[in-house]
């Protein structure tokens, strides 16, 4: 198991995963896309139990395709994007892998969700298993 650690770009958030991530996913979902100014989110699946952060967050309550609501976490200073607590996954916590400190043996992502609202150009990563929308 390899301790890893994150923050936000200016460095008032920071984090500790104590445990390997139960999975690795890409959102391609317009929310993920406006949420992050990017094409998609590459999120690490992480028991709150194994997350621990230093410095506040804001919350912005926002609503999954399900009605549920997911609460995406970013630093209130420089913007950055830092996890997301979704309804539908107790106890789980999505890190945004590219707050990581380092992607030295990041796994790669198992799943690509929200497929048809990826950009068209944007060919699919080698090995995952694709979902046009959430399954």
């Amino acid at each position: 198991m390899q301790i890893r650690k994150g923050g936000c770009l200016c460095g008032a958030v920071r984090y500790v995963i104590k445990a390997e991530p139960a999975a690795a996913a890409i959102c391609h979902c317009r929310h993920c896309q406006k949420a992050g100014g990017t094409l998609f989110s590459f999120n690490l699946f992480v028991s709150e139990a194994d997350y621990e952060q230093e410095g506040q967050t804001m919350v912005y309550e926002d609503k999954g395709d399900s009605g549920q609501p997911s609460y995406r976490h970013f630093c209130g200073n420089c913007g950055s994007p830092i996890i997301t607590k979704v309804a539908t996954l107790p106890a789980q916590v999505l890190v945004k892998a590219g707050t990581l400190d380092s992607m030295d043996g990041l796994q790669a992502p198992q799943i690509e969700i929200y497929t048809e609202r990826a950009v068209q150009w944007l060919a699919p990563v080698t090995g995952t298993t694709r979902f046009a929308l959430s399954p």
